[in-house]
């Protein structure tokens, strides 16, 4: 039997190979951030394999098909198309890896508990598979002492030992999709990593897709990292929510209050109300602080007020509808026609991962109104985690134009372009604009409400 080499050797070996680019790369996991990371590696030259649950996935990746609106369709063709990519739904698709990143949904419970099981499923799915000396790098937002507590036991139960047969790190995903501006070649990558061999192959892995890595002390702090930029966001937004509450009952416009404040050049930062928080990460990863926190009796107020002020948000929408529908058309919501702009939980994106779209849906729903959903970026409603009675709902498109004409009220969730707005507010007696768009495009209306 062969001896298995000493861990310098295997991390001598590991680091050369992610130096020449013939490392091969296996991403599990192939959403808004497991296929970036994967054309990243693939545009370098490294060989990939993308792993996905999802056989329609793999099936449009071999086909060279993007399956995500903001990701060009030539950049999925030219990986597919490269001779070093492939796609699988098998976790046995690691075993020729020197690198596998995890890209697995990390969401929570109906109580607002993390739920790991991607995580630790996964896991225990590739742990039999690994070889020895490979780098096994966790993407997923989570709280500070999952990759040594609850990802490191499992690989390690499976024989390899991290430090010395495996190497283990952390590195929080920092994808923003839509965003034109900043993709994943161009945002500076966070590192921790389970000891200093694996901190440095994590940073050189890193340090081949991206224009700065940033190393830290520990994978928890390289957790902690990642929480930190959400909840900070988190708390912000559930600032000028509150603001925006307040000042409406003032008589005050939130917005001109806002874009007058950001001309200070110091002490001041713009962030915007909204009709909720949406996607994969601001309104998840305070929760999976919060929690974690418990297991020191610390608790979190701050944190969770502003859980309590954002998720308070469709309701309130809900509200300012029905009581424009009762001033403006003498009529309640139960029987109305109600038509949702925008299901996507951000501009120009159909992700409706946490949309508010759907909470308001939801309880318009249960206020009797006939909801209608109209998004240039889907055709209809997904499998929804927390609404599964909505799944295949229609969603109107603006190719062609629809017919607005019965609809009693309009609600702006999502400022998506390519949407007529100057039609909507012709055609459509009430419109609730939650986003501002309509005052940004000099839209004005008898029938306008903000909210």
């Amino acid at each position: 039997m062969t001896a298995t080499p000493p861990s310098s050797a295997l991390s001598e070996w590991l680091a050369a190979r992610i130096q020449d680019g013939t490392a091969r790369i296996a991403i599990i996991g192939l959403g808004y951030v497991g296929l970036p990371l994967a054309l990243a590696f693939s545009s370098k030259g490294f060989p990939v394999v993308g792993i996905d649950v999802d056989p329609d996935k793999v099936a449009d990746l071999t086909a060279g098909r993007s399956y995500i609106a903001h990701i060009a369709a030539a950049d999925v063709q030219a990986m597919a198309g490269s001779g070093t990519f492939e796609a699988t739904s098998e976790p046995e698709g690691v075993a020729d890896a020197d690198v596998v990143i995890l890209c697995v949904p990390t969401p929570l419970t109906r109580h607002r508990e993390p739920d790991l099981s991607f995580v630790c499923d996964t896991t225990r799915s590739i742990a039999p598979h690994l070889k020895p000396g490979c780098l096994v790098v966790l993407e997923s937002t989570t709280y500070p002492g999952t990759t040594t507590g609850e990802v490191k036991p499992i690989l390690e139960a499976a024989g390899l030992t991290s430090g010395e047969t495996l190497f283990l790190a952390y590195s929080p995903e920092r994808e923003d999709p839509g965003n034109i501006d900043h993709s994943t070649g161009s945002i500076p990558k966070v590192v921790g990593a389970d000891g200093s061999q694996a901190l440095a192959l994590a940073t050189a892995l890193y340090d081949r897709i991206v224009p700065r890595t940033v190393p830290v002390s520990s994978p928890d702090t390289a957790e902690a990292v990642k929480l930190t930029e959400n909840i900070f966001r988190a708390v912000n937004i559930a600032l000028v929510n509150e603001l925006k509450v307040v000042f409406d009952a003032m008589g005050v416009d939130i917005w001109e209050v806002i874009d007058a404040a950001k001309t200070k050049p110091f002490g001041f930062m713009p962030f915007y109300p909204g009709p909720g928080l949406g996607g994969h990460c601001i309104p998840i990863d305070p929760f999976y602080l919060t929690w974690k926190a418990r297991e020191y009796d610390i608790a979190t107020r701050f944190i969770e007020l502003a859980g309590e002020v954002n998720t308070a948000m469709p309701a309130y929408v809900v509200d300012r509808l029905a009581r424009a529908l009762d001033r403006q058309a003498a009529r309640g919501l139960n029987g109305a026609r109600i038509l949702l702009v925008g299901v996507g939980y951000k501009k120009n994106v159909g992700d409706t991962r946490e949309s508010p779209a759907l909470k308001i849906a939801d309880l318009l729903a249960g206020r009797g109104a006939d909801v209608a959903f109209i998004d240039p970026y889907l055709h209809e409603l997904p499998s929804l985690r927390h609404y599964p009675h909505l799944k295949g709902h229609e969603v109107l498109s603006w190719d062609p134009p629809p017919a607005l004409d019965g609809f009693d009220a309009a609600v702006i969730v999502t400022d998506h372009d390519g949407v007529d707005y100057q039609a909507l507010v012709d055609r459509v007696p009430v419109v609730v604009d939650t986003r501002n768009v309509l005052a940004r495009n000099g839209i004005t209306g008898d029938g306008i409400v903000r909210a």
